[in-house]
């Protein structure tokens, strides 16, 4: 029997073979770690739907972002949890609230950590959408101009980018105009452009006591089937002054992260979201899959794909494990 001249399992035979022809790599600088912040002082609560994410209160959350920037991670990315919400979500914008405190204090203690916000107003609103409501109908423009004045207050206390996660249409145009005016055109957003309506954001909503209390958030983010909607939605923020474009979640959408590594030659984020990491541990806890290597898996997926930053609760772990090979 005669075979091809090409073996493709050649290349495969030794770890130095495979490590020298991989095509795509997670580094840790690659990598974003969500965070957590709470009132209080000495506070690290568990999160029962996603093993080994917590709630840090500031002071714990500077000791976590000391063991992280230890760790080689080079951002982190914060959510606040106020102690009092409203309708109004006056949390977000205030000059004192939890998250302007966790910037300062962490900009203070690690300034060589880049330091990313949420900017929403979800986290903050006692009905739980990312938006100002009247009745049931959440409102565009003057939830925007809330969601400008939250991407300020955060420039202010010293975050290094912003990232609107809200899906309120021009918001990216207010938030930059809102920097610009008030002179922080030096600081970058990072607009959550093709977020979709997505079953996997669970977790989070637990972690962040976020659920909506009516309704649902379909009439604002994306509608999973749509593909072609991500390019318009990524190219309107591109052309409203968004620096980099990130696809939510990452594993259901692979396909989008490839159109747009495709389509737009600026960095593409992608957010490996709560439920895509709580569902690699949940199985990790059966015994049915090896959770490291299902993890490294996923991200590599998610690489592989075009995202040049991946934004995963499993950054500090995975980057351990990187400085440990």
């Amino acid at each position: 029997m005669s075979f091809p001249r090409d073996r493709m399992r050649r290349l495969r035979q030794s770890d130095s073979l495979r490590r020298m022809t991989r095509e795509n790599e997670v580094r840790i600088d690659d990598l974003v770690l969500p965070l957590f912040v709470v009132e209080g002082k000495g506070v690290r609560e568990s999160i029962s739907s996603m093993p080994g994410v917590y709630r840090f209160s500031v002071d714990l959350l500077v000791e976590e972002a000391k063991r992280v920037a230890g760790l080689g991670v080079p951002a982190v990315i914060l959510f606040g949890i106020p102690d009092v919400k409203d309708d109004q979500g006056h949390g977000a914008d205030a000059p004192d609230g939890i998250i302007q405190r966790a910037v300062s204090a962490l900009k203070s203690a690690v300034p060589e950590l880049c330091v990313m916000t949420d900017v929403c107003l979800c986290e903050y609103t006692d009905h739980g959408h990312c938006g100002l409501v009247d009745g049931e109908l959440v409102l565009n423009d003057p939830s925007v101009s809330r969601i400008a004045s939250t991407a300020l207050s955060h420039a202010q206390a010293g975050a290094d980018l912003v990232a609107p996660s809200d899906m309120m249409d021009g918001r990216v145009s207010a938030i930059r105009q809102r920097l610009d005016d008030a002179g922080f055109e030096q600081v970058p957003i990072m607009a959550y452009s093709a977020k979709y309506s997505s079953a996997f954001y669970g977790p989070f909503r637990e972690a962040a006591e976020s659920t909506p209390q009516f309704g649902d958030r379909r009439t604002y983010q994306m509608d999973p089937p749509n593909r072609r909607e991500a390019m318009r939605e990524m190219r309107a923020d591109l052309d409203e002054g968004a620096d980099i474009l990130m696809v939510k979640p990452a594993l259901a959408y692979l396909d989008v992260i490839a159109d747009a590594r495709a389509a737009f030659d600026v960095t593409i984020a992608a957010y490996q979201v709560s439920g895509e990491y709580a569902m690699v541990h949940a199985a990790a806890e059966r015994g049915w899959i090896d959770g490291d290597r299902a993890m490294a898996e996923a991200l590599v997926s998610i690489k592989r794909a075009g995202a040049d930053i991946i934004l995963t609760y499993a950054a500090a772990d995975f980057a351990e494990r990187l400085r440990e090979e």
